[in-house]
């Protein structure tokens, strides 16, 4: 996992990710009674998210295949920090299309991962990577979780836009290797280049 390059830079994404999802996961309650008048209601937002993540994957699925997986991990990294960030400051209408939002940049960015997984790990490894990346996810889930917490107890909005850092810091990898200017040609043209 270390020593793939794109399958680090999926589980960096997909780790920070999922911290990012345990923040808006313990806000849950407080956006609850903020946008829908009851804590408890607030399970229907992770519900409203559920089903964009599924119709949003099922749609990728007919039409995503020639839109390359680090492209969509680092794409569904920045719309998810958009979605957090208008869930901590938007009012209720806007909370419940944020979960949507963010539930609709999840689906995919999960195929995708499991693309990258399954292109860059041996046959004979990809059991360990796939329970081991698993379990990545899930400690930072809980992480985030448990950080929110504390921070929401204080102010819910700092909670969540703490969670659209995270996610947006999760895609910084890829725009990084985005931004590397390439150096092609003959071996004089990189010289060139270089000189340049």
């Amino acid at each position: 996992m270390f020593r793939r390059r794109p399958l680090l830079l999926a589980t960096v994404t997909s780790v920070g990710c999922a911290a990012a999802q345990g923040m808006a996961a313990a806000c849950v309650p407080a956006l609850g009674a903020r946008a829908l008048g009851a804590p408890g209601r607030g399970a229907l937002l992770l519900t409203v998210a559920a089903a964009a993540a599924l119709a949003a994957t099922a749609l990728h699925a007919r039409l995503g295949r020639s839109v390359p997986p680090g492209r969509v991990l680092g794409f569904g990294a920045l719309v998810q920090a958009g979605a957090w960030a208008v869930a901590g400051t938007g009012g209720p209408a806007a909370t419940v299309v944020a979960f949507a939002v963010a539930g609709a940049a999840e689906g995919p960015q999960l195929t995708a991962l499991f693309a990258v997984r399954h292109a860059e790990t041996p046959p004979r490894l990809r059991g360990r990577v796939f329970t081991t990346g698993a379990g990545l996810k899930i400690t930072g889930f809980a992480v985030g979780a448990a950080v929110a917490g504390a921070v929401a107890s204080r102010s819910l909005p700092a909670a969540l836009l703490l969670a659209a850092t995270v996610c947006a810091a999760s895609a910084l990898p890829y725009a990084a290797r985005r931004s590397r200017p390439s150096v092609t040609g003959t071996p004089g043209s990189r010289r060139t280049a270089r000189r340049r």
